[in-house]
């Protein structure tokens, strides 16, 4: 099959039967709903940009399994020029989206449980590795979503999956038959997981011997039997609702296309024919696929943040020029910074792919100390990054009246002044530059800083692919400190 187009994505969306909830509620048209469609445009960029001559090196790939084009995102990485392309095409979309594309959690996954799976045949002559390569071909073949699913709810985190007082905070086998199993539990926020046709589970921690039902990895159809999404709220996501309503045009959105999408997605007891199981019980690889899938996709934020960082330095320039501000010494020292931070991210997610190394199963795996290193930079970095924006942006990005206000003909004035335009008249600052363009320059900062686009940008900086403490434990592990000791006593002449 031919690589879809954005049109032939979406409308794949429509076909399939999946539940999901908002507000207490079923929604039936979840492809048109507002609040979802989007995060749905995101990911249907990244089919759109495959079909454009000008962004084919970055956005597809020869296969290695079928020697046919297909979309980068599910490839598997061949060398170090594969890893470096997979970044700057997570910069590109970053760029043109202004928000999160949902796809990276499928592709590591995909890298991650490849190599793990080779490893696992290898020592236990199992047949993962075979039953992966069937699966990773069929979604290859029909350009097909993934959502890579890790994060369980975990309950007390003190305690081991087996010990916990309720089983299902770990995805766990509640029952083993001879053609597959049946799984119950959750995922928590798992973006992109309602715009995906297939879901891809793994492991979420190492696992020790008495946790065998807990060390688990699957793939099942989003709209399979048992399995719903709840969807997650954004702080101002409501604004999309109002796009439409009253002459409005989304300005209080800040970003009317695009939007990002997170949800808990829960397994009812669910089967899982053999053919899409790829762990099943040991325990001592879970590590492995966490270890390795956390490795790629803490690389890849050297990628999509920087990206979306172009956008909030491009709006923070505009908002200094539209407020006549831009010509001020410590407004472009402010941009020099941004620049800065953000260039720093990059360079950390092009040197870890730089320095890439195959894996036993053939495919390339990053320098996992580079990668670590750029995501704990990455929960650092946007921070001050957005801090610099607001700085720039002034308090009116979170003060100023809606958009029903500027385009209201309710009379206020003594001279018939209406609300439009008095909120037109004391909202204008470079006489020109209209009151309009001011307004929708701030109102993108304020949600990409503040809002919806937040949690792809900002909080998700902080948390997703791991919280910081992950990335430092990471980091004590392959520092390889005792090796630098070595070189301190080699060169002070000690021993």
């Amino acid at each position: 099959m031919a690589l879809m187009s954005a049109k032939e994505y979406i409308d794949s969306l429509r076909k399939m039967n999946t539940r999901i909830y908002m507000f207490g509620e079923k929604i039936e048209n979840w492809v048109d709903h507002p609040m979802i469609r989007p995060s749905i445009n995101c990911v249907a960029l990244t089919y759109a940009l495959a079909q454009n001559p000008e962004y084919a090196d970055l956005m597809t790939a020869t296969s290695s399994l079928t020697g046919h084009t297909v979309n980068r995102f599910a490839h598997i990485h061949q060398s170090k020029e594969d890893l470096i392309k997979k970044v700057k095409m997570q910069r590109l979309l970053g760029q043109k989206t202004g928000n999160c594309f949902q796809r990276c959690v499928g592709m590591d996954a995909f890298n991650a449980i490849y190599s793990s799976t080779f490893e696992i045949d290898e020592k236990y002559g199992t047949s993962y590795f075979e039953r992966f390569k069937s699966f990773l071909t069929f979604i290859q073949d029909n350009d097909l979503v993934v959502d890579g699913a890790m994060t369980d709810p975990k309950g007390d985190r003190s305690k081991a999956p087996h010990a916990q007082s309720d089983p299902d905070m770990y995805v766990h086998v509640v029952e083993r038959r001879e053609n597959g199993i049946v799984v119950r539990g959750a995922k928590c926020h798992q973006t992109g997981s309602v715009n995906s046709h297939w879901h891809l589970f793994m492991p979420t921690i190492s696992m020790g011997t008495d946790d065998k039902d807990y060390a688990v990895s699957f793939a099942c159809p989003t709209d399979t039997e048992g399995l719903y999404m709840i969807y997650g709220r954004q702080s101002c996501d409501t604004r999309k609702n109002e796009i439409g309503e009253d002459g409005c045009t989304g300005i209080d959105c800040g970003n009317t296309k695009f939007g990002g999408q997170e949800a808990l997605v829960v397994l009812d007891d669910v089967f899982i024919p053999n053919e899409y199981i790829f762990l099943n019980g040991e325990t001592e690889f879970a590590g492995m696929i966490v270890e390795r899938f956390a490795g790629y996709h803490r690389q890849s934020y050297g990628g999509c943040k920087v990206g979306v960082g172009d956008t909030i330095i491009g709006a923070a320039a505009l908002a200094a020029e539209y407020n006549g501000v831009e010509k001020a010494s410590a407004v472009k020292d402010k941009l020099i910074e941004m620049t800065h931070l953000n260039e720093t991210l990059y360079s950390c997610g092009i040197a870890c792919s730089c320095e890439g190394v195959p894996t036993k199963a053939g495919n390339y795996q990053i320098d996992m100390l580079l990668a670590n290193v750029c995501k704990q930079n990455v929960t650092r970095f946007p921070y001050e990054i957005v801090r610099l924006a607001e700085d720039i942006a002034g308090g009116l990005m979170v003060t100023m009246p809606s958009e029903k206000d500027f385009k209201s003909a309710t009379v206020v004035g003594k001279n018939g002044e209406t609300i439009g335009d008095v909120c037109s008249k004391y909202f204008k600052a470079r006489a020109d530059v209209s009151a309009e363009d001011r307004q929708k320059v701030l109102r993108y900062l304020e949600n990409i800083c503040l809002g919806a686009a937040a949690v792809g940008y900002r909080t998700e900086s902080m948390h997703g692919a791991g919280s910081p403490q992950a990335q430092r434990i990471m980091i004590g592990r392959q520092g390889d400190i005792e090796g630098k000791k070595k070189i301190a006593k080699a060169l002070a002449g000690i021993g």
